[in-house]
């Protein structure tokens, strides 16, 4: 059994019994995300909600509330970022304020990403501008841009966690360099290139995150509740056992709001 924790995420007033963290979930893109979180909380799993807009940040902000086991990101998420307009990026900045944690943010330059590259680019390097960035946790999005999202990253000085990374190998050492951690999620263990990659890191950067329900597991949507599932994976790559896996990954995790948290 993991043994049981305290999570005070980034700037909470109280500290709360946990055993895991879900680093990046689409929790609104559930059909009924309210059950999902009662699952989440049912396995001891704090939830960190990305977002994909300022826009969508406030629905999900008004419909869930505060609740010990979710923080609700504020994003704008790079294929989105082509359509944002002058009043989204100045409501991002007001909003800004009112979060400990930053995402979905980033650069893709896949097929689906390339026609926009440009402008996300411009976004990017608007909310790494932003004052109060430097204090907040995010989760940034690097596809096909691996490269250039790790140097913009590193030009602001940022605490941020690459989720999914899934580029070279080459790169990691720069990211490392500009003290970036990785989010890891169940396909990227079902891969042989995520394999490579997780073994390519150190463990104290490693942290867990479903994507869900972007991903699956036993042949429906991932969802935060199934994170024990992922440290047991990772522990599977590492050789070592589950709760030794797990207490290394609540560590680094600790380790990213620490870092946020002295940046203030």
């Amino acid at each position: 059994m993991v043994a049981v924790r305290r999570w005070t995420g980034v700037a909470a007033a109280a500290g709360i019994d946990v055993s895991y963290v879900d680093s990046h979930c689409h929790i609104g893109r559930y059909d009924d995300p309210l059950s999902v979180l009662r699952r989440a909380e049912e396995s001891d799993v704090v939830t960190i909600a990305v977002t994909e807009s300022p826009a969508e940040f406030q629905r999900l902000s008004l419909r869930f509330g505060k609740r010990q086991f979710l923080r609700v990101a504020l994003g704008i998420h790079p294929l989105r970022a082509g359509s944002a307009t002058p009043l989204d990026l100045a409501l991002f900045g007001r909003l800004l304020g009112r979060v400990d944690y930053v995402g979905e943010v980033g650069l893709d330059r896949s097929r689906e990403g390339k026609a926009t590259f440009r402008q996300q680019t411009k976004v990017f390097e608007h909310l790494l501008g932003q004052p109060q960035i430097g204090d907040k946790v995010l989760t940034v999005h690097s596809r096909g841009a691996e490269k250039e999202t790790i140097d913009y990253l590193a030009a602001a000085g940022v605490t941020a966690i690459l989720h999914w990374y899934s580029g070279a190998l080459g790169h990691l050492d720069d990211a490392l360099a500009a003290g970036l951690w990785f989010s890891v999620n169940a396909a990227m263990l079902r891969s042989k290139n995520g394999q490579r990659i997780v073994r390519s890191l150190p463990r104290e950067r490693v942290l867990t995150e479903t994507d869900g329900p972007f991903t699956r597991m036993a042949g429906r949507p991932s969802e935060p509740g199934d994170i024990p599932e992922v440290v047991k994976g990772l522990a599977g790559v590492w050789g070592e056992d589950v709760d030794s896996a797990s207490g290394q990954i609540f560590e680094n995790m600790r380790a990213v709001a620490d870092a946020a948290r002295g940046s203030r």
